[in-house]
């Protein structure tokens, strides 16, 4: 679902991402991991075409990041999304679903903030929520697209323990979707993920879960 090869990125001649080469098998659950400052979110933002790049490709869905047609396949939560304040929960999601659709589907608005636990709080001014509840109205929003492929940079940044694990039970609720995730917490990936792609010196080497944690980390990360 998700196919990079050789793409480079850099900043003031800095090379941020060297010769990247990345798939993502449809129905996997992948984290992507790096220290701080690694580039994460400037893979993923490149990956996206967020940010443009020169040499390289990247396909989603089979289609290259380069045409509008990918768009339809990806929904993408970045580290702070930008929601309204003085609308309600319910009332955010029914304005970003109608940015997609001429008119939001009733029901699964409903559907979807059960889904993140907020139906009811629905009714209530975005400006009273914890971030937890702000994260999980993200969640909603890009659920509500369906999307086959869907990427989160760090969902759970900034939470405490009990907002982190409200937001990977969503995650693991997400059946039949591509899910590419940038994380730094080990035992949330252990929980939701099946590979990791970690990036280190410009790179990425994949692994799976299992092997991750025994060839990289010998048992310690944070």
């Amino acid at each position: 679902m998700i196919n990079m090869e050789n793409v480079s990125q850099s900043f003031q001649k800095k090379t941020v991402l060297d010769q990247i080469n990345l798939t993502v098998e449809k129905g996997e659950r992948c984290a992507l991991v790096g220290r701080n400052g690694a580039g994460k979110s400037t893979l993923i933002k490149t990956m996206l075409g967020i940010l443009p790049y020169k040499q390289g490709k990247v396909d989603i869905a089979g289609y290259s990041n380069k045409k509008h047609a990918w768009k339809r396949f990806v929904s993408y939560l970045p580290e702070k999304f930008q929601l309204y304040p003085h609308l309600t929960g319910e009332e955010n999601l029914r304005f970003f679903a109608e940015m997609n659709t001429k008119k939001a589907d009733a029901t699964e608005i409903q559907e979807k903030l059960k889904l993140v636990s907020l139906y009811e709080e629905r009714n209530k001014q975005i400006s009273e929520y914890s971030k937890g509840m702000l994260q999980r109205l993200g969640l909603a929003v890009i659920l509500y697209y369906d999307s086959d492929v869907i990427i989160l940079d760090e969902p759970t940044s900034g939470l405490d323990p009990i907002g982190r694990n409200q937001i990977l039970r969503i995650v693991q609720k997400l059946e039949d979707k591509t899910v590419l995730m940038a994380s730094h917490h080990v035992e949330e990936i252990k929980k939701v993920c099946s590979h990791v792609a970690f990036l280190e010196g410009g790179k990425v080497h994949k692994y799976t879960v299992d092997d991750f944690l025994i060839k990289k980390l010998g048992g310690e990360w944070e």
